[in-house]
């Protein structure tokens, strides 16, 4: 039985992977949180030590905070075993981190593990490739009003996508934060919106608009367990895959 070992367990994403490891027949292999106290399943206890946890699970699943990266990444590797990483707020030193962490072991980093938003990054990649830099591409997200980063991992995964349609860095087209007297949208600019409020688990849309016509391409999160059944998934995928760096394309067989 494949054994599941859990990053960030006392958080409401570490609940909810736990729920549905349970649910899917699988093991809890234990989980790790700052404090290391309390139980993500009963008998199951919660600790403070990942390399502990590591050594004794099959895989591992990461949705804690980047500040915790470092450690856990040094304890997957310590114990040959693949991670997930699904924690969001992520710099480019912790990517950084993460290419290397993917030259030791396999490693599977995403901004979001919903099944249906991976697809709609791949259709909107591809209308991203078919149409010119006269459709105007803006990507607006919502979610609840405890989020702490913005635009969120999935805004950033779906720019990202658009960009590649577009043959383009994100980082050179981005636009956020519009304020004040702006002047006219610059031309191939990719923008953001992020709106917070209530208990949104995730609302997403990329609006391609031209003159005279639009494309909305969406997707809704009605809970937070549809990330986690993704993750699920996709740790399973994981397990025997090459050493080496993926994310949810994989897992869809795009």
């Amino acid at each position: 039985m494949t054994s599941i070992g859990i990053f960030g367990a006392a958080g409401r994403m570490g609940r909810a992977i736990a729920q549905i490891v349970q649910e899917a027949g699988l093991k809890i292999a234990g989980g790790t949180d700052r404090d290391g106290e309390g139980e993500i399943a009963p008998g199951v206890p919660i600790t403070a030590d990942p390399l502990a946890l590591a050594q004794r699970s099959d895989v591992l699943i990461d949705f804690s905070v980047p500040a915790a990266l470092s450690a856990h990444l040094d304890a997957c590797i310590a114990a040959k075993k693949p991670v997930l990483i699904g924690t969001t707020g992520l710099e480019p030193a912790h990517h950084a981190l993460i290419d290397e962490a993917a030259k030791r072991i396999p490693l599977l980093q995403t901004g979001n593990t919903s099944l249906g938003v991976n697809l709609m990054a791949a259709l909107v990649e591809q209308a991203a490739t078919r149409l010119g830099d006269d459709w105007d591409i803006e990507i607006v997200e919502m979610h609840h009003r405890h989020k702490v980063d913005a635009p969120s991992g999935t805004a950033l995964l779906l720019g990202e996508a658009a960009a590649r349609g577009r043959g383009i860095a994100l980082a050179d087209h981005s636009e956020r934060g519009r304020d004040g007297i702006t002047g006219a949208r610059a031309r191939g600019a990719i923008g953001f919106a992020a709106l917070r409020g209530g208990s949104v688990a995730g609302d997403h849309q990329v609006i391609f608009a031209a003159d005279g016509e639009r494309i909305e391409i969406g997707h809704r999160a009605e809970s937070r367990i549809i990330f986690a059944r993704g993750a699920v998934k996709g740790a399973q995928w994981l397990i025997g895959q090459p050493v080496g760096r993926y994310d949810m394309k994989g897992v869809l067989g795009l």
